[in-house]
């Protein structure tokens, strides 16, 4: 049985891909370094507290603020148990199904999204958004959405296109 043949990238589709790849390196530790240097937070607990504040009751199962934050139980566990010792974060068993363990944004935890998100959104807006026309706002979003269902085509992911 003969392998077919790889199919290479084009040069304008190997320097996109290039530029992307520039971007996946570079946006996360510039996300970071901002939100540890203002607000003491990583960019994976900052998702953590802003998807917490987004939901009724500032409340959601771990298994579902897992997909969300986009990491591993174990990995929001450690995070979470953080996030528990600074007081913005509770653990409880889910009273509909003891199975689960909910996370809640305490009162505390909202006081501290709202005093880091300017700083954040700000840092996005700086880092992703001045630079470009509206129109290249709605071509990244569109571009986003489809990369997006092509790796997640449960439509797990937030944004996702269904």
């Amino acid at each position: 049985m003969e392998t077919p043949e790889p199919r290479w990238l084009t040069s304008e589709e190997r320097a996109a891909w290039m530029t992307l790849m520039g971007v996946f390196m570079r946006l996360p530790t510039a996300l970071d370094a901002q939100l540890l240097r203002d607000s003491g937070l990583s960019h994976f607990e900052y998702g953590i507290l802003a998807g917490l504040s987004e939901n009724p009751g500032r409340t959601l199962r771990m298994s579902t603020l897992a997909v969300l934050a986009e990491g591993s139980l174990a990995r929001l566990s450690q995070a979470v148990g953080r996030l528990e010792k600074r007081g913005w974060v509770r653990r409880s068993p889910d009273p509909t199904d003891g199975r689960y363990t909910l996370a809640t944004l305490t009162d505390e935890g909202w006081d501290k999204i709202v005093a880091s998100a300017p700083g954040h959104v700000e840092n996005v807006r700086t880092l992703v958004f001045d630079s470009l026309t509206r129109a290249q706002v709605r071509q990244l979003q569109e571009i986003g959405r489809r990369i997006l269902a092509a790796t997640d085509p449960e439509g797990s992911c937030p944004g996702a296109a269904r």
